[in-house]
C-alpha cells in the first residue's frame, strides 16, 4: 500500500530537481529570458520567487480578511456572522462557493464540463470541524482592491505577452482557500475544454494560469502537477487513476511554493490537489490569460452556461479590467513603471481606475469572462 508520507517526500525531491524556479529575469534586450521560457514549455510549469514585495502581501491579505470576515454564514445565506447583509451577494454570479471539509465537490461530476473524473479519497474531518468551509472565491477583482492592483503587476504581464503575444486577452480569476484540516481536494483535470480537436493545436492554446501564494506551501496542501502532460493531448485521466491504483498519480509533483512566490501553469497540464489535512493554510490568487487567436470568435459554453460567442466586443469589454488594474496598480505604486498593454494602448483615459469605472467596467465584470 501506498506510503502518503513517502509520496510527499518523494514528489518534493522531484519538484526541487525540474529546475523550473527562480525570479523573473530578462535577456539583454528586456525580454523575459528564454531560459525561462523553455522550462516553462518543458514542465508546464514554473515558480517564479519573490515577486510579490511585502507590503503588497500584507495590503492582500487584509482585504481578504476583511472579506472572509463579511463572508455568508453557510451556502445561500445573504447575512454574515453580524447578522448584516454579506459581501458579495450583490453580484450577478455568488462570490462565495462552499464545499464539506476535506471532501472533493468535483470529482467523478459533471461539473466544469465533466473534467474530473476521477474522484480524490475523502478523509474524515475531525468530530469538531464545521459543516461547511469555503474553498472558492470568484470575481475577486470587484471585491478586493489590492488584487485588482496585483492584475495590473508589470512584470507578470510581461510574462503573459512573451507566452501569448502583445494581443493577449484575460481569462477569469478566483482564489482557492485550503483552510488547515479543512480545505477540499480538486480532482485530477486538464482545465482546458474546447480546442483538444482543433486544426491548429499546440501546447498553448488553452493558455495559462498565474497562481500567486499568500502562504508558504507544502507537500500536503498544495497544487500537483504532472510534468509534460500539456504536449500530450487530452488525458484519460481516469485510465490513469485507475492504472495508478491509487489517486496518487505517480509522475505528480507537488508546485511547492513560498509567500509572495508566482507560479505560472499551463491549462492542459494535467493536475489537482488532496484534501488539505495539513495544519497549514493555503490561499493561491487565480488570474489567468490567453492568446487572442485562442477566444477569438470561440463559440462556448464554458462552465456551464448558454453557447456564446467570444466577438470582438466581448473581448474588448472584458480586457479593460486590465488596462484598470494598471492604472490602479500606478496609484498605488507610484515608483513602478506600468505596463503597456497594446490592445487598448490608446484607451487609458477611458479606463482610469475611480469610482466611476468601478461600476461601469468593474461591477458584475466576470459575466464576461473568456473560458475555453
Amino acid at each position: 500500500m501506498l506510503d502518503p508520507n513517502q509520496y510527499r517526500l518523494t514528489g518534493e525531491q522531484r519538484a526541487y530537481a525540474l529546475n523550473n524556479r527562480g525570479e523573473i529575469r530578462y535577456d539583454r534586450q528586456g525580454r523575459i529570458h528564454q531560459d525561462i521560457l523553455d522550462s516553462y514549455s518543458e514542465h508546464g510549469f514554473y515558480v517564479f520567487e519573490n515577486v510579490i514585495e511585502e507590503d503588497e502581501i500584507e495590503d492582500l491579505k487584509e482585504d481578504l480578511s476583511n472579506l472572509l470576515d463579511h463572508a455568508p454564514i453557510a451556502p445561500k445565506a445573504e447575512i454574515d456572522r453580524y447578522g448584516n447583509p454579506a459581501r458579495g451577494t450583490e453580484f450577478k454570479i455568488p462570490t462565495f462557493r462552499f464545499g464539506k471539509p476535506l471532501s472533493d465537490p468535483y470529482g467523478g461530476t459533471d461539473a466544469n464540463n465533466g473534467r474530473h473524473p476521477a474522484k480524490m479519497s475523502e478523509p474524515a474531518p475531525a468530530a469538531d470541524a464545521p459543516e461547511y468551509t469555503i474553498f472558492f472565491v470568484y470575481g475577486i477583482f470587484q471585491v478586493m482592491d489590492a488584487y485588482l492592483r496585483l492584475y495590473g503587476h508589470p512584470e507578470l504581464l510581461k510574462v503573459a505577452e512573451a507566452i501569448n503575444g502583445k494581443d493577449f486577452a484575460p481569462f477569469n480569476d478566483s482564489i482557492w482557500i485550503k483552510e488547515p484540516g479543512l480545505g477540499t481536494s480538486v480532482a485530477w483535470h486538464q482545465d482546458g475544454t474546447t480546442h483538444w480537436q482543433h486544426p491548429n493545436w499546440h501546447e498553448n492554446i488553452h493558455g495559462f494560469n498565474f497562481m500567486a501564494q499568500l502562504e508558504d506551501t507544502n507537500p500536503e496542501n498544495a497544487l500537483w502537477v504532472v510534468p509534460g502532460t500539456h504536449k500530450e493531448g487530452k488525458a484519460d485521466i481516469k485510465r490513469m487513476v485507475e492504472d495508478a491504483g491509487t489517486d496518487r498519480l505517480p509522475d505528480a509533483v507537488p508546485m511547492l511554493c513560498q509567500a509572495g512566490d508566482v507560479a505560472i501553469c499551463n491549462r492542459q497540464v494535467l493536475h489537482g490537489s488532496f484534501a488539505n489535512t495539513s495544519a497549514q493554510r493555503r490561499v493561491s490568487i487565480v488570474f489567468g490569460f490567453h492568446p487572442r487567436a485562442s477566444v477569438l470568435n470561440v463559440k462556448t459554453h464554458f462552465g456551464n452556461l448558454e453557447p456564446t460567442i467570444y466577438d470582438e466586443a466581448r473581448i474588448h469589454r472584458r480586457s479593460r479590467v486590465i488596462q484598470l488594474a494598471i492604472d490602479a496598480r500606478s496609484q498605488r505604486f507610484q515608483d513602478e513603471t506600468p505596463y503597456e498593454y497594446k490592445p487598448l494602448k490608446d484607451q487609458v483615459e477611458e479606463n482610469r481606475w475611480s469610482e466611476t469605472t468601478r461600476q461601469s467596467v468593474l461591477h458584475n465584470y466576470n459575466l464576461y469572462n473568456l473560458g475555453i
